[in-house]
């Protein structure tokens, strides 16, 4: 299995830099992965919708440049479909069994995705209605990737 996680932007927040490398090494043992980022447009204060829009436009094209055709792409939305840490593993699992040996999963930047993103994927997942930072979402992401493993493969973890 390959999982890439496309996103905008860089982290900034050593601590969060750490914190995705430990499960990146963590995840190592199950699947191969790779973290593409794509440079964010700085948003002006007080941009209005049109520019905010074309600042969207924009990472969203650099985003889709990035998808590989043969990927399974799983947007991350306020909007998606909300899991359980034991159904996304099953939802892994069922991709893997049905063939599918890349998932792409996608984080947008500080004013979410394009339309032309979503359109894009095959599924689109939230983890809460809440709103985290983007650089968060990736520790997040990581941790729950790395879960989903462990859950599958009958290994223990923190419930």
């Amino acid at each position: 299995m390959k999982i890439t996680i496309i996103c905008v932007g860089k982290i900034k927040e050593k601590f969060y830099r750490d914190a995705v490398a430990e499960y990146e090494k963590r995840l190592s043992k199950y699947c191969k992965t790779e973290i593409v980022e794509v440079v964010d447009e700085k948003t002006p204060e007080g941009a209005s919708e049109v520019l905010e829009e074309q600042i969207k436009a924009k990472e969203g094209q650099r985003i889709l440049e990035k998808i590989k055709d043969d990927a399974y792409v799983c947007t991350l939305e306020i909007g998606g479909k909300k899991l359980s840490s034991e159904k996304l593993a099953e939802w892994m699992d069922k991709l893997t069994v049905s063939g599918i040996s890349h998932i792409t999963f996608v984080i947008g930047g500080s004013l979410g995705l394009h339309e032309s993103v979503c359109r894009r994927a095959d599924m689109h997942l939230s983890f809460s209605d809440m709103t985290f930072p983007h650089q968060l979402m990736r520790v997040i992401l990581t941790e729950q990737i790395y879960r989903a493993f462990r859950i599958i493969h009958r290994e223990p973890y923190h419930k």
